[in-house]
């Protein structure tokens, strides 16, 4: 790849570090392919972390096991202590005095205490006293938890699935386009365009600042086409698909937005690599004016293309 063109600044690092390799630095999905290594197998400051951010079906699941988990043990120590310190209807084999111990404890666990089964003596009372803050303190926390899932802003932006070089007035531009999801409103989207590309002579990865035709908008309610024009100061002016695949560029996205809905700030990003860029191609529009002087936006054809499929000079 040749030398950036005056005035494009070269970056030493964006924190995806300078050794060259054949993967990509940023998933499609924003996530990063960096592994760390020499982190503690448990780190309890990032159990909150987890919690939040894994997926709805595993924390679920995660709160019934703890709930089933924490009424089993207590269940066994009711049956310890022994049945007989418990006012119940129900008969003296193992298995009726299992379930009484462990409907009891969840009865007492979420401070629901039907009256069928009730403790008697000091030591069975105890253990019941002490599982009711247990419970007290779980369901707070599990009430804390649900609360920060729901409440932490979330960026819905669906990205093109790849990229063009198309023309752009009398030259061409590197194009990708994105929408929103959610039908809350976006404003003050900033977007940032970084190319990424391995030095042939020192076999390290170079990374430089793209400048945009556009790089922030005000309102976002429909698709938004960011574009890097290709002109004299382009780092890819005279450049072919080969010359990207050969450098394994890689193009990264970020995008930042101010969430109406919640008042806060989020964050979008993806990448697309040299594979991932179509040449003498542009993208079907997507907005239409309806009779009704609505304008229609169908997101369908977010990733639709239009035009010849392979020009290999931008």
């Amino acid at each position: 790849m040749p030398p950036p063109p005056r005035g494009i600044p070269v970056v030493d690092d964006l924190g995806l570090g300078l050794q060259a390799n054949s993967g990509r630095g940023v998933n499609k999905d924003g996530s990063f392919n960096v592994r760390r290594r020499g982190l503690p197998r448990f780190r309890f400051y990032e159990l909150y972390h987890h919690l939040i951010t894994m997926g709805w079906a595993p924390f679920l699941g995660l709160l019934l096991l703890a709930f089933v988990i924490t009424n089993a043990l207590f269940a066994l120590l009711y049956l310890g202590i022994g049945m007989e310190h418990f006012t119940r209807p129900g008969g003296e084999t193992l298995p009726d005095r299992m379930q009484d111990a462990f409907f009891f404890s969840a009865q007492t666990l979420t401070t629901v205490g039907y009256g069928h089964i009730s403790p008697k003596g000091t030591l069975a009372n105890t253990a019941a006293a002490l599982e009711s803050l247990l419970g007290l303190l779980s369901f707070a926390l599990a009430t804390g938890l649900l609360y920060g899932r729901f409440s932490r802003p979330q960026a819905c932006l669906r990205f093109s699935a790849q990229a063009v070089v198309a023309s752009y007035g009398p030259i061409t531009g590197f194009m990708f386009r994105l929408v929103n999801m959610r039908s809350n409103q976006l404003i003050e989207v900033e977007a940032t365009l970084s190319l990424s590309f391995e030095d042939p002579g020192s076999r390290q990865r170079r990374f430089m600042n793209l400048s945009l035709e556009r790089s922030k908008i005000n309102l976002f309610p429909s698709s938004w086409t960011v574009v890097h024009p290709i002109d004299e100061t382009s780092p890819l002016q005279g450049m072919t698909a080969e010359d990207l695949r050969r450098a394994r560029a890689e193009f990264i996205v970020l995008i930042k937005a101010f969430d109406d809905t919640f008042s806060q700030t989020i964050y979008a990003r993806t990448s697309y690599t040299a594979e991932e860029v179509r040449w003498g191609t542009r993208f079907t529009p997507m907005l239409f004016a309806t009779a009704d002087g609505m304008t229609e936006m169908d997101v369908t054809q977010l990733d639709a293309l239009e035009g010849p499929e392979a020009t290999e000079r931008g």
